[in-house]
């Protein structure tokens, strides 16, 4: 056996200590590393992990990061509060703890072992053949234990999880006893649960601020959040009279101390400005007592959601609020989960806008690209990846935008509960030629502005095309597209400037053709089904049989038929042109799919746990 020692990977406070390591070494030559882990030391620097989150509903569990781009590999330092007999944190598809990706850290009462792990389609957890998550080391502090350890984005190892651009979702679980074996930990006798975050943060150099920025804060009022898991709160706030034109540059959460782990994300919107005044309120947006006419305030001046960091705006833009054509009511949107139902808790969060008189060079502005809210979009029932396709054609970039093109810096996608993967491609001259974002493991659960790795210029002539894939295994009848949250929307909202008159960019499949569809269907069926006019269109798809061939028509229909293109001025008008019947963009060349980079082979290292010297652990 080649018992190759290694270097001591936490900082070995003495040479006492390395002894020891190497004695306990020879002594169990079958781990290839041992680490002795200090035992006291203060905790490590805040400014080493920037990004923080908190992972279960108590606040117990702590996960803190940094990502290496030019070493492709996360750091992650994990605070555990109150360590029982250990832990489970790992990383999977929808945040199942069955195919999921773990680092476990186990006692069996005198010892305690931290290893990389794999868990089956049955959630029997197995010891991976190539351990990938690396420990860094453990210390003790007076708030807790810190583990820390990395892991590549890629390991090209099979059962490992691909870290990627957007979202992810993380999952945990406490050991609430001693195991003998990793082997014996039973996963549906866990306290777990998931969280979600974008661990691959764009590396954005922060830009200079102004010496006359000025700060406004929007928010709750010393609110009780209501004891149940789901609570979207909203409340009116306004900007003070004659309030003139500004540039916000940056925003950032402000979140009531003892609640960062039940705010999960916030909105500000700003209203229409064809009101003169909008009623105050303060109350759940789902409440009969709210006024219908906060309905009109949409325009998303500011998003948050958990994990994530203050939001800077490029040097050269800032978002315009105040002035004339600018409403003075803004509405403020939380989302509480509140899974575990504390009662009587107060809140004062909300959103701290950063602002300036001195206006930049441009308005940023926000355009949504995807498809129309249209119910002629629909999703069969029982499928699992149904993909819809909005476009925004060259012929409404070509009118609408100015010939040095735009630049998009951030993006926020949306769609409601059955969407499962959200991308947009940029496109010229029928050629893939950058991807605007993508979000491969997607949640509607998980929506915030994201700034983007690098800026996207847009010229005119250009293509965005976004395609949404959907789940509905759960739903025996079709989803039609719509605002409400059981139909779908495939939006993407992007931030840009210099701004335009083009607000909108979307398309749907024309009408007479998914008439035609329907009249093929209904000849094909043996009941007869009215497909008369005066049947309203989610009527006929909820009527339609769902055997293969109407799925597969269906299909093919959204991929050939002509589309109507709404190519829309800021005021809900469409720019001048024939919008209707137009055809499908056609794709000549698609981008390659991104080939993982392995990291260099260690060698081989036998699939053990590695020791730590941890103390006794609570009985």
């Amino acid at each position: 056996h080649n018992s190759r020692s290694k270097p001591c990977s936490c900082s070995c406070p003495s040479l006492k200590l390395r002894e020891v390591a190497s004695m306990y070494f020879t002594m169990v030559a079958v781990f290839l590393v041992i680490l002795v882990v200090a035992l006291q030391g203060s905790a490590p620097r805040q400014s080493d992990f920037p990004y923080k989150v908190p992972l279960d509903p108590q606040g117990l569990l702590e996960l803190s990061w940094n990502v290496s781009y030019p070493e492709q590999a996360v750091h992650f330092q994990l605070l555990i509060r109150d360590l029982r007999f250990g832990l489970l944190f790992g990383m999977s598809d929808r945040g199942e703890f069955e195919n999921a990706d773990l680092a476990v850290l186990w006692s069996d009462g005198h010892n305690s072992y931290f290893g990389d792990a794999w868990s089956d389609a049955k959630g029997q957890l197995h010891m991976d053949s190539q351990q990938d998550y690396q420990l860094l080391g453990a210390r003790r502090a007076p708030e807790g234990l810190y583990l820390l350890f990395r892991r590549t984005f890629s390991t090209c190892d099979p059962k490992d999880y691909l870290i990627e651009d957007g979202t992810v979702h993380l999952i945990y679980g406490i050991l609430e006893k001693p195991v003998h074996s990793l082997q014996a930990i039973n996963i549906s006798a866990l306290h777990g649960g998931l969280q979600r975050v974008q661990l691959l943060k764009p590396n954005i150099s922060i830009p200079e601020l102004p010496s006359d920025m000025k700060t406004m804060e929007i928010t709750a009022p010393d609110v009780v959040i209501p004891s149940q898991e789901t609570t979207y709160w909203c409340y009116m706030a306004e900007l003070p009279e004659g309030f003139p034109k500004h540039h916000i540059i940056m925003y950032e959460p402000v979140v009531t101390a003892g609640n960062e782990a039940l705010v999960h994300h916030m909105e500000v919107f700003q209203c229409a400005a064809q009101f003169d005044s909008f009623p105050h309120y303060n109350g759940p947006c789902d409440s009969k007592m709210k006024p219908d006419r906060l309905n009109y305030c949409r325009h998303v001046l500011a998003a948050w959601a958990m994990g994530a960091q203050p939001f800077y705006y490029p040097e050269e833009a800032g978002l315009a609020f105040g002035g004339p054509g600018s409403s003075r009511y803004l509405r403020l949107e939380i989302h509480y989960h509140n899974p575990l139902v504390f009662k009587g808790r107060r809140d004062s969060s909300g959103i701290r806008l950063y602002y300036t008189a001195t206006l930049r060079p441009y308005d940023a502005g926000i355009m949504e690209l995807g498809l129309v809210y249209t119910p002629v979009m629909a999703i069969p029932p029982g499928e699992d990846n149904f993909i819809l396709t909005g476009y925004c054609t060259d012929k409404c970039t070509q009118l609408a935008l100015p010939t040095a093109g735009i630049r998009i810096f951030a993006s926020q996608l949306h769609t409601h509960l059955a969407g499962r993967k959200v991308v947009t491609v940029l496109s010229r001259n029928g050629r893939e030629r950058q991807v605007v974002n993508a979000d491969g493991h997607y949640s509607p659960h998980f929506q915030e502005i994201r700034m983007l790795k690098e800026v996207v210029s847009v010229f005119p002539g250009d293509e965005l095309i976004t395609t949404c894939t959907y789940n509905t295994e759960d739903r025996s009848k079709a989803t039609v597209g719509g605002f409400g949250i059981l139909e779908e929307m495939c939006v993407n909202y992007v931030h840009y400037y210099p701004q335009t008159q083009l607000e909108l960019c979307k398309s749907a499949v024309d009408p007479g053709y998914l008439h035609r569809y329907f009249n093929l269907v209904n000849r094909f069926n043996d009941e007869e089904i009215c497909m008369c006019p005066q049947v309203s269109v989610p009527q006929q798809f909820y009527s339609i049989p769902w055997n293969t061939f109407n799925r597969d028509v269906l299909k093919s229909l959204y991929g050939f038929a002509p589309i109507s293109m709404h190519c829309n001025k800021s005021s809900a008008v469409r720019f001048p042109g024939e919008w209707e019947k137009q055809p499908l963009p056609s794709i000549t060349e698609r981008l390659r799919e991104p080939v993982p980079r392995c990291p260099p082979a260690p060698g081989p290292q036998p699939a053990a746990p590695v020791p730590l010297n941890l103390g006794q652990l609570r009985r």
